[in-house]
């Protein structure tokens, strides 16, 4: 097996995945946010939802199961909140509209809340948080996904691995994020494994009869990602719960589908075919920090807040305590000097596509 890889400058893969959405027929806004959501995974070392999932994008599109040409538009509105009808489109860009519409309201409101219908795969809620982290407000991205985790103590798949993003903004420090599943992983750390020609760890999915699984190709055969926790020993009730609470925001309140009705992402779903809504839902928030404090103030708390997590001894082993988000903001800065690596089994994958829309980027 060739395990080699490839360095690969950001803006080079960032240039490459616009000209891919444009080449599919998506507007100009459109193909640059879609491109800048998946370059911020890729930079923040989340490599399963950066260009490793540009090919899903496309056969989905294929399918005509994404518009390329979508028209969100709000159908219902009060002063703090929203509902937004994506009109079938992606939601890599999608949510920086949705986002951007949040934002505005929560200067007049104080807060705002936006729900979303009718989209797709929104990529990692941090590259929509990002965007407002100059506007002085905390931000809330959260979004359902296709049904491949298992409550907690079952063995069929009734909830998504729907994860949720909470970002800060820390005066003089980096924002904090907080980015994660409610799975123990998300699933695309699976595709990653299996790509690598690697097992999972324990712990991560289980197979048909609940049994513990390191296959990483165990949902294809009916098994099932499991809830953050992993086990009743290390209470798997509460990743659970969180992911029950991201399905209601996200589908059930916004008209979406929610549940094992969910949209299929992946193509072993794909015989899918009852709703009890419209697409995958999305759930955004923002808070104007200066409807609590002034931001001088609000700075202050929030620095020395850090400071005291930094002053914290750390345990025998690690080097030092780090603060939600940071592992990523430094990832993010290595990758940008030394450039994405990508895999050479994903730099077929993404050549085939450079090839089939006529491109010379890579």
């Amino acid at each position: 097996m060739n395990t080699s890889s490839t360095f690969v400058p950001a803006d080079t893969l960032e240039s490459f995945m616009y000209q891919v959405f444009s080449s599919l027929g998506f507007p100009e806004y459109a193909a640059l946010e879609s491109a800048h959501t998946l370059i911020q995974a890729d930079l923040r070392g989340i490599d399963s939802h950066g260009c490793a999932r540009l090919a899903s994008y496309i056969r989905l599109i294929d399918l005509k199961r994404i518009n390329p040409r979508a028209q969100p538009k709000i159908i219902r509105e009060r002063p703090a909140t929203a509902l937004i009808d994506a009109d079938a489109g992606l939601g890599l860009w999608i949510g920086k509209e949705a986002m951007e519409i949040a934002v505005n309201k929560a200067r007049q409101c104080g807060s705002a809340w936006i729900g979303v219908k009718n989209s797709s795969h929104f990529g990692i809620g941090a590259a929509h948080c990002l965007n407002t982290m100059g506007e002085d407000m905390i931000a809330i991205a959260m979004t359902n996904a296709s049904p491949l985790m298992a409550p907690a103590g079952a063995t069929k798949p009734y909830l998504g691995t729907n994860p949720m993003c909470y970002a800060i903004p820390a005066g003089k420090y980096q924002p904090i994020m907080a980015d994660l599943a409610t799975s123990v992983v998300a699933n695309g750390k699976l595709e990653v494994a299996h790509r690598a020609g690697k097992p999972i760890p324990q712990g991560w999915a289980q197979d048909i009869d609940g049994n513990s699984s390191t296959d990483p190709l165990v949902l294809k055969s009916g098994g099932t990602m499991l809830p953050l926790g992993s086990d009743s020993d290390h209470s798997y009730h509460k990743g659970y719960a969180l992911a029950s609470v991201v399905d209601i925001f996200s589908g059930v309140l916004t008209g979406a589908n929610f549940g094992s009705w969910v949209p299929p992402f992946v193509p072993f779903l794909d015989n899918k075919t009852e709703t009890v809504g419209e697409g995958i839902g999305h759930w955004f928030g923002a808070i104007s920090i200066d409807a609590f404090m002034e931001i001088s103030d609000y700075n202050k708390r929030i620095e020395k807040w850090i400071e005291g997590v930094k002053a914290i001894p750390p345990k025998e082993g690690v080097e030092e305590v780090l603060i939600p988000g940071e592992p990523e903001y430094r990832t993010s800065q290595l990758r940008l000097s030394k450039g994405i690596e990508i895999s050479s089994g994903l730099m077929e994958d993404l050549l085939a596509m450079q090839a089939r829309f006529g491109l010379s980027v890579l």
